[in-house]
């Protein structure tokens, strides 16, 4: 696993890259063990620890409804917990709601793909992890056209990509940055033809040795679903 920090037109970054044929990227909404809501990063670090896994890294998935459940898709180890949601509500309903709205998954054979909503159900392939979430940020190498060049709607905000089949990227910035700034990161910074914005200000990511990057911890509300890679300990 890499990351580093970033700087791209005068904002700080965090960059996590992870190979999936070396790393093995987990999604958690649940306990099995108790059945309750992880809730936050440390919460999943401990029940870890607790089974002899050790917490390599980190981030909030996408975004939820008040009730703290995923507001679209959500699969985790190969069962859809929250079936694909496809509602087209006004913008300023929420992000979710900024067309088009898209998903992150992991497929059987490994590989990550990062698709609009629509293409996603169109492809009709099973995934063994997924997340639904909202805006695009990238779609096939253009820049959301919903996105304000000099937007004054400033928030710490994360996101993720495929760069390649087995390379995913996610990125946290560390201070209020806007939707199309993001954007231009993954696209000619990180070279990312597809994107995917996964939530705002209650973004954090943990990174084994070095803490927590992102969103301020008083900001950080609890989380529905958590990604995860852990080593053996």
């Amino acid at each position: 696993m890499e990351s580093r920090e970033l700087s791209y037109q005068g904002q700080d970054y965090t960059v996590v890259k992870l190979d999936l044929h070396r790393e093995t990227l987990t999604l958690h909404w649940h306990n099995p063990d108790n059945g309750q809501p992880f809730g936050d990063i440390q919460t999943l670090r401990e029940w870890g620890a607790s089974n002899g896994k050790r917490l390599m890294f980190a981030a909030n998935a996408g975004i939820y409804d008040q009730s703290y459940s995923p507001l679209g898709l959500y699969v985790e180890n190969g069962k859809t917990l929250v079936p694909l949601n496809l509602f087209r509500g006004k913008a300023s309903a929420g992000n979710f709601s900024i067309q088009p709205n898209g998903v992150f998954a992991i497929y059987p054979d490994g590989h990550a793909a990062v698709r609009t909503s629509l293409d996603f159900k169109a492809d009709g392939k099973s995934a063994d992890l997924a997340t639904q979430s909202g805006p695009m940020l990238v779609i096939d190498g253009q820049i959301n056209n919903q996105f304000i060049d000099d937007s004054g709607s400033l928030k710490w905000r994360s996101g993720v990509c495929a760069h390649s089949p087995y390379q995913v990227i996610f990125v946290v910035s560390e201070s209020p940055v806007n939707f199309h700034t993001f954007a231009q990161l993954f696209r000619d910074e990180l070279g990312c033809r597809d994107a995917l914005y996964l939530d705002g200000s209650i973004s954090q990511f943990y990174i084994d040795g070095t803490g927590y990057s992102g969103a301020p911890t008083f900001m950080v509300k609890p989380y529905a679903g958590i990604f995860a890679v852990f080593a053996n300990q």
